[in-house]
């Protein structure tokens, strides 16, 4: 897989390369910059270890976490067990998420876009979101 030439530079800049790719429960791939992963990291293992929710994420995301080295090309190597959880085949959707990307085999995410852009809003928003303009 590869990084889009327009994100190279800065990933050079911000983590030598050095990406943790792991999984993310909706069946995607959460691509991380080493720092922003190691931040995540210190607040995960932080979690309640009592709380079944909590120690359910930190497993998943946590034990799946693998580090890769982007080329010189922008590509890095995705190992075959993560490639079978996101169920990447053909072809994949690189999606920019503000510190990270998801990895998405391309079928899925139209799948997903298209269900998430159907919903009903719920009114169920984060107060965080309720003061911003879209």
């Amino acid at each position: 897989m590869a990084i889009p030439t327009r994100y190279r530079e800065r990933l050079s800049a911000r983590c030598d390369g050095q990406i943790i790719v792991t999984v993310d429960k909706d069946h995607c791939l959460l691509v991380y910059p080493l720092p922003d992963w190691e931040e995540l990291e210190r607040k995960l293992v932080r979690l309640p270890s009592m709380n079944k929710a909590a120690r359910r994420i930190v497993r998943i995301m946590v034990g799946y976490a693998t580090e890769v080295d982007m080329d010189g090309n922008g590509r890095i190597l995705v190992s075959r067990e993560l490639r079978d959880f996101a169920g990447l085949e053909k072809n994949a959707m690189l999606i920019g998420q503000g510190n990270k990307f998801e990895l998405w085999d391309e079928p899925t995410w139209n799948e997903k876009r298209d269900a998430w852009l159907s919903e009903e809003d719920d009114g169920e928003l984060p107060a965080d979101l309720e003061s911003i303009s879209f």
